[in-house]
């Protein structure tokens, strides 16, 4: 016998969507880290799967003069968005009618691009980098060599004007060396991370309508990044690689239900979570940013801290076979740095105190609101429309995107009482961003941009 919607019972259908919700968002969000699995009637587990496919191009600076922050459109940069997908899993159980337990894993933040073409990538041909990088007032390599050893045999002799001329030559020839030597690599971020959440929820009232909940988490967290081509200036070659680091925080919330109209309501806050990660990096002209003082590759701990985020999730019956819902989530991205020490250190020589090689102006929303209908005694439906703000504009040219518009689509079919199939898909509009490097300097422009998510559900739920 296959089970029937009552409103009662009408909140599983929310879990219909859910499967491509919150994915793909501001900063290295990914997961928008749900927890709703924790709030489903009796015995409850999930299984989802998600996949994202996201087109994001634009165009590159055609101004390669590393000390120029002017914009000029080049070339097409490409797809730089590489499909990626991640997996999410709960379970929940009460104890007695007062205290439930529960244990969610997901991978909260995560970022995957690759330039594969444009001045992101290291190239082969000397002689055009170095006239990009001097805006064509040389057009080889062998000439310009010529010119700046005149200059150093000049010495301090030299006036002001042509000093400047034999740092800038200086400073452009470096990078075309490390250029050369990294010749064929591309661009590249790789963020990956996971989450173990364990939770306690204790019920409260004479109608056990309000919980409070709250336990550790366990969070790890591993990245990868590859600077190269003339875009990026004297960081092309730069490259790091982050072991993973697993640390700890917390999540604490309050909710309150109402089982007649199938109403639920839940404001969560996850705590932000410190890392202290091994860190290996590679940057060729650290030594002459420098004048000698920093070596061309580090080992070392970089500090990085997760943001802290809340979640507001609501849903409410409209009728016996309608249900309403609404998430709503915030995240501070504009606390959020990641400061290498090498990396750091050698920009200190332009900018004091160093720069961050990724930070973002701007703190995250998202709202998100829908409908699940059902239209069969085992078979529901269920929209969405989304809104992300994005974390500012300009952005890292690692992630140029400035948020996105949303409408989403899902079905979930009870296969038995207790056993259940949910499959949902979603589309992207993507805000149109510039691509800003941490000097300011801007070098790339993407708009017009889309992409995709789909998703599938296997879920078990017990009530009696």
């Amino acid at each position: 016998m296959r089970a029937t919607f009552h409103l009662k019972t009408l909140a599983v259908a929310v879990a219909t969507i859910s499967v491509a919700t919150m994915s793909h968002a501001a900063g290295l969000d990914r997961s928008g880290q749900d927890v709703t699995a924790f709030f489903q009637d009796g015995t409850y587990a999930e299984a989802v799967y998600t996949y994202i496919d996201a087109d994001v191009s634009g165009y590159d600076s055609a101004n390669g003069n590393p000390l120029n922050n002017d914009y000029i459109r080049g070339d097409k940069t490409g797809d730089i968005a590489e499909s990626y997908d991640f997996f999410r899993y709960g379970v929940k159980a009460d104890i007695n009618d007062t205290f439930s337990i529960g244990v969610l894993y997901d991978e909260p933040f995560g970022a995957s691009a690759e330039y594969i073409e444009s001045n992101f990538v290291a190239q082969n041909d000397i002689n055009a980098s170095v006239e990009s990088i001097t805006a064509g007032q040389f057009t080889d390599f062998n000439t310009a060599k010529a010119t700046l050893d005149n200059l150093v045999a000049a010495g301090d002799a030299l006036p002001p004007e042509l000093a400047a001329d034999r740092d800038r030559l200086a400073l452009g020839l470096g990078i075309v060396a490390a250029e050369a030597a990294t010749a064929g690599d591309t661009t590249k971020v790789e963020v990956r991370s996971n989450n173990l959440t364990a939770i306690l929820g204790m019920k409260l009232g004479e109608n056990k309508n309000f919980q409070i909940y709250g336990g550790p988490v366990a969070q790890r967290i591993e990245a990868e990044t590859r600077l190269r081509g003339t875009a990026y200036g004297p960081a092309s070659g730069y490259t790091s690689r982050t072991s993973p680091d697993t640390d700890y925080g917390y999540l604490a919330g309050i909710a309150y239900s109402k089982p007649e109209i199938a109403l639920k309501a839940a404001l969560t806050y996850r705590s932000e979570i410190e890392h202290s990660s091994q860190t290996f990096e590679q940057y060729p002209l650290a030594p002459a940013l420098s004048a000698g003082a920093l070596p061309s590759s580090r080992n070392s701990t970089i500090e990085t801290t997760t943001p802290k985020s809340v979640n507001f999730d609501f849903q409410t019956g409209i009728n016996p076979t309608t249900l309403a819902t609404a998430k709503v989530r915030w995240v501070p991205w504009s606390d959020f740095s990641i400061v290498p020490s090498l990396y750091t250190d050698a920009t200190k020589s332009r900018f004091p105190g160093g720069l961050a090689l990724v930070d973002y102006d701007d703190d995250q929303w998202q709202v998100e609101v829908g409908m699940a209908k059902r239209v069969a005694p085992a078979l529901a439906v269920s929209g969405t429309v989304g809104w992300d703000s994005g974390a500012g504009n300009p952005t890292t040219s690692l992630g140029p995107i400035e948020g996105y518009y949303s409408v989403g689509l899902g079905a979930k079919y009870n296969v038995t009482p207790e056993w259940a199939v949910s499959a949902g898909g979603k589309y992207l509009w993507f805000g149109d961003a510039k691509g800003r490097l941490p000097t300011g300097k801007i070098v790339g422009d993407f708009d017009d941009n889309n992409g995709y998510i789909v998703g599938v559900k296997l879920s078990y739920q017990n009530t009696k």
